[in-house]
This record gives structure tokens, sequence and C-alpha cells, in this order.
């Protein structure tokens, strides 16, 4: 078994749990958060929620769950290089969208303006009030009881206001400290499976070109690479051999440059890197290539009308689901009506991000569509 690096983190040691339990048997803390979030029910969610392209447009599509999936694989990769607790990693990694809303971006959109004047709505925060609370799974607490360490890590980003409501694990944001280098990886894992696959499905759905992508940087770098290789190959077998070294290129060139920030920091365990400044990163010059590519993503993908269309319609079934539902709670089944007599909103925001595209569209039928529907 590769030997951890002192700054790694150490289940052994963690900050434990909300709730105090016995120790796993046969598992490590970290192992026993990551089993508990691949069973949990939003987990599964995450099947039929949108990556960019919605559940029923292909299936071959990206969704929350293949995205996640492609994330830990990523993420526990680069752990192994550093010398992290890759467990710690995917823990982190599979459960950072479980609080993600149906129809992904425009569906948190949404979500967000309907809230705004009830405390707002990020899936982030999200992600890690599913794990703390509204997983109803075990006798002895709300949530999946998670250790402080792979909360930590769900939690990438947080307002000093929300930080100041979430104890321990929003303290960080109050004192400016940083994670865990393992969180530090999960986030990083994120963004490079998010822009290299939706370059993927982009190019799938035909949306975006491989003439378009030629003028990105890092795309026409490595696709000229493959042309020289295999001056014959076309199609998806093209493209998948450009986007598999494009992954490569960032996770090497993020491996070499946050084991030279270590280096440098020379942390001599996990507290040390909590007072020193993140030290995952790309190099500068794949950090200027990364930025190109998530401009180009956003001007030509997720601007793209189709897409528009898509967002425009997830926007008003959010929007009118949740209106209706403000209007009259006893719409709202039986267990959210409970939660909705202390914080009305929330509870219907609570109810909404964790719907499915399908289920969101099937409730807005329910609700206002004029043939009848089933209950």
């Amino acid at each position: 078994m590769l030997e951890l690096a002192p700054y790694a983190a150490d289940p052994a040691k963690s900050r434990g749990r909300r709730h105090s339990e016995p120790s796993p048997a046969g598992r490590n803390e970290f192992q026993r958060d990551r089993d508990r979030i691949i069973h949990s029910t939003a987990f599964r969610r995450l099947e039929y929620k949108t990556q960019v392209f919605v559940n029923h447009e292909g299936d071959l599509f990206r969704t929350r769950l293949t995205h996640s999936i492609e994330v830990a694989q990523i993420g526990r990769g680069i752990a192994r290089n550093l010398r992290l607790h890759e467990d710690l990693v995917e823990a982190v990694a599979l459960a950072h969208d479980l609080g993600h809303t149906p129809f992904g971006h425009a569906g948190q959109d949404a979500l967000n303006a309907c809230m705004r004047e009830f405390g707002g709505f990020e899936h982030n925060l999200q992600s890690l009030r599913v794990v703390d609370a509204l997983e109803q799974k075990y006798a002895a607490f709300d949530g999946l009881n998670l250790t402080f360490e792979t909360r930590e890590g769900i939690l990438k980003h947080c307002s000093r206001e929300n930080a100041r409501q979430l104890g321990d694990v929003g303290l960080r944001f109050l004192q400016g400290q940083s994670p865990s280098l393992e969180a530090q990886v999960a986030n990083l894992a994120d963004e490079i499976a998010y822009n290299n696959h939706d370059v993927d499905d982009g190019l799938r759905s035909g949306l975006i070109t491989l003439e378009q992508l030629s003028q990105v940087a890092l795309f026409a770098r490595h696709l000229d690479e493959v042309k020289a290789l295999y001056p014959d190959l076309k199609g998806r077998r093209l493209i998948h051999e450009t986007v598999r070294r494009m992954i490569n290129s960032q996770v090497v060139d993020l491996c070499q440059q946050s084991q030279a920030n270590i280096d440098t920091a020379n942390p001599p365990d996990l507290e040390a890197v909590r007072l020193a400044k993140p030290l995952i990163a790309f190099s500068g010059g794949m950090q200027q290539e990364q930025v190109e590519l998530k401009k180009f993503l956003r001007q030509n993908l997720y601007r793209h009308y189709k897409v528009n269309r898509m967002s425009s319609k997830a926007s008003r079934i959010i929007t009118e689901l949740f209106q209706a539902f403000a209007e009259d709670p006893n719409l709202l089944p039986d267990e959210f009506q409970d939660r909705a007599k202390e914080h009305r909103h929330r509870a219907i925001a609570d109810y909404i991000a964790g719907m499915t595209d399908r289920y969101a569209h099937l409730e807005h039928r329910r609700l206002f569509a004029i043939e009848d529907q089933p209950l």
C-alpha cells in the first residue's frame, strides 16, 4: 500500500462525526462515508439529473451521476500521485453534486431566484444539507452523519453569512483557511471532468464542431498530435483520442505544479495545510488554457440557442412549481407539508431540488396540464 504523505488526511485522526458512532470494522472512516453516499437516495437520483443535456435528449450524454463517477476517477488518480488519501477524495467527489437541482445550472438559477427573499439557494450548500439532514435512512440521526473532512470537502465555497450558521464546517471561511488537500483535489478534478466531457458531449450533440474547437489552444494541440499519429482517424475515435489526451495533460500538469507548491510550502501536517494558501493548482500556462476553454464553452455551448431553449423551459417549470407550492403547501407530499409548517419556502426548495428532470416534468404536468394526469 502506498505510504501517505504526512500532510494527507488520516481517517484515524478525523475530527469526527456530528453524532458519535463506533468505528467501522473492516474499513476506514472515509470508506464508510463513501459507502453511505453511494447507497443514498440522492446519489441514485443523479442518474436522471442534467449535466448539460437533459436526460431524454440522448442516452450517451453525461448525467450528474456519470459526471460524479468521472470526477472520482480523476481525483483518485491525482491523490495517488500526490500520496493523499484516495478514499476521502472519492467520497467528496461522489457527494459534491448531491444537492443539485434538476435541469442543471438553469434549474439552480431559477430556484435561487425563487428563494431570493428566503435565504437563497446554492447547490453546494444543498449538497451539505442533503448529507447533514435530508437523507432519512438511519434510526439514530438524520442525514448520513459523515465525517468532518468529507463535509468540509463538499462545501467548496460559502458566504460569510452562511458560514456563521454552519458551525465547525463553516469556520474556515470566517478564518480564511484552506481545506484539506484532498478537498482541493476533488474541486479541481471536478473542473477537469466537466470541461473536457462537455467538449465531448458538445461535439456528440453537434452544437459545437471540430473546426470551432480548433481555435482553442488546449484542444488544437492535442487534435494535431492525434492527426499526426493517426492521419486517417475520423469520427468518435478522433474525438476520444483528443479528449483523453487533454485530460491526461491537465492531470499531469496539476500533479507536477501541486507537488512543486507542496515542496515549497513544506507543510508538516494537515493543520499546516489549512493555514497555507491553496496548494493544489495548475501551472500558469495550463490555467490560462483552462480559462480559454471555459470561455469557449460558455459562448458556444452553454449559450447555444438550443441549450437556451432547454434552460428557458426548465426555468419556467421550476418557477411555476415553486409558486404553486408556495401558494398552497397542501399540494406538497405529506413529508414536505410537515417541514413546510416550520419553513415553508425552504421545504419547497428541498422538494424541488431533490427532483430528477423527468419527475419535475411529471409534477408540472400533474399541476398544470389541462388533460387528466395521474396523481
